[in-house]
Formats: C-alpha cells, structure tokens, sequence
C-alpha cells in the first residue's frame, strides 16, 4: 500500500477484444484509484465496460481473443501486469478476490459446496482438509446461511439464487482478501434478497477493512454503498466524483440520464418511466466525435465532431464533456 493509503492504481488501461467485425475497444482509457476501507462504484449499462475493466485487473481477460493493450493496473505498489500467470494466481483469491456476476455459471455444478470452498483455503493458507472444511463451515455460518454443515454437502443446484450468491461471498472472502470486487453482486435477486446482500458486504466492509469494487447498471443500488463512483459509457469513464456530489450535482448529461432512470416513489400512478432515448453504440466502431452524442439532449455540432475533454469541475469530480460546466451549473 502507497503512503497516502492507496491500494489499487489503475492508469489509461486499454483493454481490446479483436473480432470478425474490427477491434473492440472495450475499455479504452480507463484510470482510477482506490484507498484502503473505500468503496468504489462502477456503473452504467450493459456493455459499457465495467466487468471487462475489473476482469482486467484481475488478469482474467481470454487471451485470444481479448489482450490488455497498455496501461499500468498497481495493486499495492506492484504492476499486476508484469507478473507472471504463477505470481497472478498467488494474488488471485488471495489479497484479491471477486464475486462473479452469475453465481450458477461460476460455481461448478458437479461439485459439492466443500470442494469448492476448501479449495481457495487449501491453495492460498495451506490448510489441510480438516481444517479447510471446518473454515468453510465457519465462512457459511458468517454470511448468514442457516445450517451451514448441511449445506457443505450439498451442490450448487440444491441452494436458491441468494444461498448460492452467499456462498461466492463466502467463497471470496476465504482469505481475508484486501480488495474485494463485486459485479453485480443482486443481479436476478428479488429485493429483499438484494438489500440482504448488499448489507452482509457493508458490514463485511466495515469489520475486515476490505477495499471494495461494486460494479452494476443500477445508481439506486450505489447511493448508500459506495464513497465515489465511475460512470462508465462505450469503453471510457464519462464521469467520476464522490457519490454524494455526483447524485446532487452531476456533470454529464448521460449521469443525469441514469439518475432519471431511477424509479422514484413520488412519480404519479400511470406516469411512465423515463428511459435514455437509442441503444449504446457499437464499440467496434464508434462515431468521430462524443460516443453519447446521438442519444444526448445536449449535443451540439462540436459533439458529432470531436472527442469531448475530461473536464476538472474539481480535485475529485471529473466529466468528459463539451459542456460539463453548463451541465454542472444546471444542478
């Protein structure tokens, strides 16, 4: 960790996936950073490159098609990127860990629960088969899943959508990771489930001093879990600042977009709810000037033809935008 208590740097990483129809900049550019105990919300919609910036970080990306083209992602004052694969899979689960997105797909189904928890703990602290099994135990009772024994010998299929989403928790924090990245951590949960879900991270958070990631389409799921935010858009980071100024007062007109998108309880009956206009743009080939520009109800010429600046509104609170401080002005 850096002496100002920065955990994870990540600097202009340009990750690239090369197809049939030309070359997917899926992340192009992204730089942030992260400090100890502090959580880091990724948004925007699908496509946007939040799983592929973390996948990044994680050294996950499939090589081919995918290849993380340049940048520097330093997690504790080492280049992730100049590691070798043996020295990746020493931090991988480990000091950094990650709940996947689809907790059917990420758990093997023809595996008992057991194996695959006492797995992570027999690789990374040595444990022998007792005493993975017994910390396995103890990793289910602390997310909350009732009768944990009974549930080390069961499969995958056996659990609901929330037991088995508790149990990827479980699995990633084995090892006391210091950085813990969630992608969509309540995607396919009902509600009650996903408050459940996000609380056990908040107070997981608050107990072990974990560095979180919490990566999802949905502004309302990071209001209360989150310091600061990046919203994400076509690959690059379109704005970013502490959550509470980006919710008062974003800069970027596809912020404002997303926080329109939140169903508010004070809407009228039968009034419709507001969605961006178009679909997000091809990233094989995007338009010359602003990505969001066509769907944008603040574009002008300048936004078809070039590239928007990232703007400084302040230190901490970032746009890339023409206009980002009209758009900031307007509340």
């Amino acid at each position: 960790m850096t002496d100002n208590g920065t955990i994870l740097t990540v600097n202009d990483l340009r990750t690239y996936f090369r197809t049939e129809d030309g070359v997917v900049k899926a992340v192009d550019g992204i730089s942030f950073e992260l400090k100890k105990g502090e959580t880091l919300g990724i948004v925007g919609e699908s496509g946007s490159g939040k799983s592929v910036t973390n996948l990044s970080v994680m050294r996950l990306i499939p090589e081919p098609p995918g290849e993380i083209v340049s940048g520097e992602i330093i997690f504790d004052g080492t280049d992730v990127r100049a590691l070798s694969i043996d020295e990746v899979r020493k931090i991988r689960g480990r000091r950094i860990a990650m709940i996947f997105q689809d907790p059917m797909t990420s758990l093997n189904p023809f595996l008992k629960i057991s194996t695959q928890l006492m797995e992570v703990t027999q690789l990374h602290l040595g444990h022998t088969k007792e005493q993975a099994y017994e910390h396995g135990v103890k990793m289910l009772e602390m997310v909350g899943i009732p009768d944990p024994r009974a549930r080390m010998d069961g499969y995958p299929h056996e659990l609901s959508g929330g037991m088995r989403q508790r149990v990827m928790i479980a699995m990633a924090l084995s090892c006391d990771p210091e950085l813990l990245i969630a992608d969509e951590p309540t995607t396919a949960l009902d509600v009650t489930i996903q408050a459940q879900i996000l609380e056990l991270i908040k107070d997981l958070k608050a107990r072990l001093g974990t560095s979180v990631i919490l990566i999802t389409h949905d502004l309302g799921v990071v209001a209360g879990m989150t310091d600061k935010i990046i919203v994400m858009y076509a690959g690059k980071v379109f704005e970013q600042a502490p959550t509470r100024e980006l919710f008062s007062r974003p800069a970027n007109p596809y912020t404002k977009g997303l926080l329109r998108s939140v169903p508010d309880p004070a809407y009228e009956q039968g009034e419709p709810l507001y969605q961006i206009p178009g679909l997000p743009p091809d990233v094989a080939h995007l338009p010359p000037g602003c990505p969001f520009a066509e769907r944008c109800d603040r574009a002008e010429d300048i936004c078809r033809r070039e590239f928007p600046p990232f703007v400084e509104i302040n230190a901490q609170h970032h746009s890339l935008c023409h206009f980002a401080k009209e758009v900031y002005g307007q509340g």
